[in-house]
C-alpha cells in the first residue's frame, strides 16, 4: 500500500462565468426571458423540488405551476407502474412508460388558461405543459446524489411520494423506471434546453448556458477524461483507499469506488475555478458514436457497456457469497438486454488474500442447495470452502467471472472490478451471518442463484479457463501487451501493457477504459495532437473516446523511466 496523488475531483475546463446563486440565476434568466410568456424549469427527479418551485416563485408567485399537480392521481400512477415495481424487494422489470403516460390531459391543457402574464411550469415533465416557443431549463442530477437523498428519505418519486419506502424500494423504482423515463425525456431535450442548473449542493446552485454546456460536452469527448469518482462503505470494507484515495479515515471503511460507471457518475466542468457538477450520462446520450464506436453504439444504443470499479477488503472481509445471471434469465426476469459478466483484477493483495470462485469438482448440487437454504434460515453455518474453490491471491492475479459462476472476494485484497455495466443483479447466497450497515440482515437470492449457476464451473475449469490467462500478443523496446481475457463468453476485452517507453495504442472502434494499476503517473498523448496531453496517476480509472484512434502513453513525472502497467478493456467484435 502506499500514498498516491489520486485525483478526486477530475473536471474538463471551458470558457465562460457560472452564474451562481438563486437570485443571481433569476436575473439572467428573467432578462433571457425576453418578451415570452411560457418558461419550463424541468426538474430530473431526485432534486430538491421545494429549493426549486420556492426560487422560481419568489418572481413569478402564483404564476408558477408544479408538475405534481397535473400529474394522475398517485394511485392511478402506483398501479400504472405496479408491473414494474414486481412484488420483490430488490429488483423490478425495465419500464416501457414515457414521461407523456404521468400527465392527466385536461389537467395539462387548463395550464394555457391560466391569468395572463408569463407561466412557469416547474418539475418533470414541464416542457409537455408549453409550448414549442416556451424558454426550457434544465435542473439535472446524478444518480449517486439522488441514492444519498433516498438513504436521508428526503425526495420523492416521479409522480408518487416514496419517502417511507425503504431505501432498497426507492432505489428499485428510479432504476427501473424513473431514471430511464427521465433519460429519454431529457434526450429529446437537448436541443431546447437554453439553461443548465447544478443544485448537487443544497443552496448553492451554479447555472450555466447552452453553449457552456456544449463546449463541455465537445471538450470532453474528444480527449480522455475521468468521471467524477464516488466511495461508500461496505459491510465488508476495507481501509486500502484511505490511503491510496486520501479518504476521509475517521470513516468506519470504504468498500466500494465507482470510478466508471457514466450512468451513475458525474462530469465536472471547471469554469473559472467553479466546478459545475452534471450526470455523465449525458455525455453518452448526446455523443454516444464518438463515445463508444458506431460498431458498439449499434450494438448497445445509448448504453455505456463497460463498467470499472473497486472493491477494497484489506482489513475487512469477504464478500457476500454470489453469482451473477445468465443472459437469458436476465432477459427474462427483468428485462436488461445483457448480463453482468465480471472479473476480478488484484490492484493489491495481503499475505492471505484470496478469491473464491467456482465450485469443487464432485460437489453434490443437492447438497450443497440443501446447505444453502438451511443457512438462509439460519440453520446452519454454511461451509462455503466445502463447496467453492478458494484460490490464493496475489497482487496482478486476474479472475474471470462469466455469470453464472459461483465467486466473491476475500478479506485482504483490492480487486479493480472489470465488468460489463448492468450494476444490480448480484444474487447473494451466502452472507457470513453478517448484517447490513443499517443493521439488518441483507436480502438472500438462494433461489434465484440455484437456477442460474453453471455446475460444470469446478476446479478444473477455473484453472484451466478462469484464473490468469495471460498470453503475451506483442512486445517491443520498453514495453509487452499481454491479452488477459476476459472469458469468450463475454463480450469485453482486456489487455495488460507493461512499460518503461512509449507505448503506442489504437481505440479499434470501441470506446477504451483504462487504470493504471501500477506506477505513479502517465500522461496520454495524441501522435496528431488532436487532444492536449492527459497526465493519470496510480489507481484513476480514465475513457478514452473510440474517436480519439491513435494515442500514446509514457510514464512521467515520478514515473519516469521507470516501469508502469496498464489494463484497458474495450468491446470485442
Amino acid at each position: 500500500m502506499r500514498h498516491s496523488n489520486y485525483d478526486k475531483y477530475p473536471a474538463t475546463k471551458i470558457s465562460g462565468i457560472a452564474t451562481i446563486g438563486w437570485e443571481e440565476i433569476l436575473k439572467v434568466v428573467k432578462e433571457a426571458l425576453g418578451d415570452r410568456d411560457e418558461l419550463a424549469v424541468e426538474l430530473y427527479t431526485g432534486v430538491y423540488e421545494n429549493e426549486v418551485l420556492g426560487a422560481f416563485r419568489s418572481v413569478w408567485g402564483d404564476n408558477v405551476v408544479d408538475t405534481r399537480s397535473l400529474m394522475k392521481p398517485e394511485e392511478e400512477i402506483l398501479k400504472m407502474t405496479e408491473r414494474y415495481m414486481t412484488d420483490d424487494v430488490l429488483f423490478g422489470y425495465v419500464t416501457s412508460l414515457r414521461m407523456s403516460d404521468y400527465f392527466d390531459e385536461e389537467r395539462l391543457s387548463a395550464v394555457s388558461n391560466m391569468p395572463e402574464g408569463v407561466r412557469v411550469v416547474v418539475g418533470s415533465g414541464a416542457s409537455l405543459a408549453v409550448s414549442e416557443n416556451a424558454m426550457v431549463i434544465y435542473v439535472d442530477m446524478a444518480r449517486w446524489e439522488i441514492q444519498q437523498r433516498f438513504r436521508r428519505h428526503e425526495v420523492m418519486a416521479l409522480g408518487t411520494d416514496n419517502r417511507n419506502d425503504s431505501v432498497s424500494i426507492q432505489y428499485k423504482r428510479g432504476y427501473f423506471n424513473d431514471w430511464r423515463i427521465c433519460d429519454i425525456h431529457k434526450d429529446s431535450l437537448f436541443g431546447r434546453v437554453e439553461f443548465w442548473i447544478d443544485t448537487h449542493i443544497a443552496g448553492s446552485p451554479k447555472m450555466i448556458d447552452r453553449n457552456m454546456f456544449f463546449e463541455g460536452i465537445d471538450r470532453t469527448v474528444s480527449s480522455p477524461f475521468r468521471v467524477v469518482p464516488f466511495f461508500d462503505p461496505a459491510p465488508w470494507g476495507g481501509q486500502w483507499m484511505k490511503e491510496v484515495c486520501g479518504l476521509d479515515r475517521n470513516k468506519a471503511n470504504f468498500g466500494w469506488c465507482f470510478d466508471c460507471v457514466p450512468e451513475e457518475n458525474s462530469l465536472y466542468f471547471d469554469v473559472d475555478g467553479v466546478l459545475f457538477e452534471l450526470p455523465s450520462v449525458n455525455l453518452v446520450l448526446l455523443r454516444s458514436r464518438e463515445l463508444l464506436g458506431e460498431s458498439v453504439e449499434a450494438r448497445f444504443g445509448k448504453d455505456f457497456p463497460i463498467r470499472f470499479d473497486f472493491l477494497d477488503t484489506f482489513g475487512g472481509g469477504n464478500l457476500s457469497l454470489q453469482v451473477h445471471p445468465t443472459t437469458q434469465f436476465i432477459r427474462e426476469n427483468f428485462g436488461m438486454p445483457y448480463t453482468q459478466d465480471e472479473s476480478y483484477y488484484l490492484m493489491d493483495a495481503g499475505e492471505d488474500a484470496a478469491v473464491y470462485i467456482g465450485l469443487k469438482t464432485g460437489v453434490d448440487s443437492d447438497a450443497m442447495i440443501s446447505d444453502l437454504r438451511k443457512a438462509r434460515k439460519g440453520e446452519i453455518v454454511f461451509d462455503a470452502e466445502k463447496y467453492v474453490n478458494r484460490i490464493p491471491a496475489k497482487k496482478h492475479d486476474h479472475f474471470l467471472i462469466p455469470g453464472g459462476t459461483v465467486h466473491c472476494s476475500g478479506s485482504e485484497g483490492m480487486v479493480l472490478e472489470i465488468s460489463s455495466t448492468p450494476s444490480i443483479f448480484t444474487f447473494k447466497m451466502w452472507d457470513w451471518q453478517r448484517l447490513g450497515l443499517d443493521g439488518k440482515p441483507r436480502p438472500i437470492n438462494v433461489e434465484r442463484g440455484i437456477r442460474v449457476i453453471d455446475w460444470k464451473r469446478d476446479t478444473g475449469y477455473v484453472e484451466k479457463n478462469l484464473h490468469n490467462r495471460f498470453e503475451t500478443v506483442a512486445s517491443g523496446e520498453g514495453w509487452k501487451e499481454e491479452r488477459t481475457g476476459l472469458h469468450p463468453n463475454e463480450f469485453i476485452e482486456t489487455r495488460r501493457h507493461t512499460f518503461t517507453a512509449e507505448v503506442s495504442h489504437n481505440t479499434g472502434g470501441s470506446v477504451n477504459v483504462l487504470n493504471l494499476v501500477d506506477g505513479e503517473e502517465a500522461v496520454v498523448k495524441s501522435p496528431t495532437g488532436a487532444f492536449s496531453p492527459f497526465v493519470v496517476h496510480y489507481a484513476e480509472t480514465f475513457i478514452i473516446p473510440a474517436s480519439a484512434g491513435d494515442y500514446t502513453i509514457t510514464p512521467c513525472g515520478r514515473s519516469e523511466g521507470r516501469e508502469c502497467m496498464t489494463i484497458k478493456a474495450y468491446v470485442r467484435f
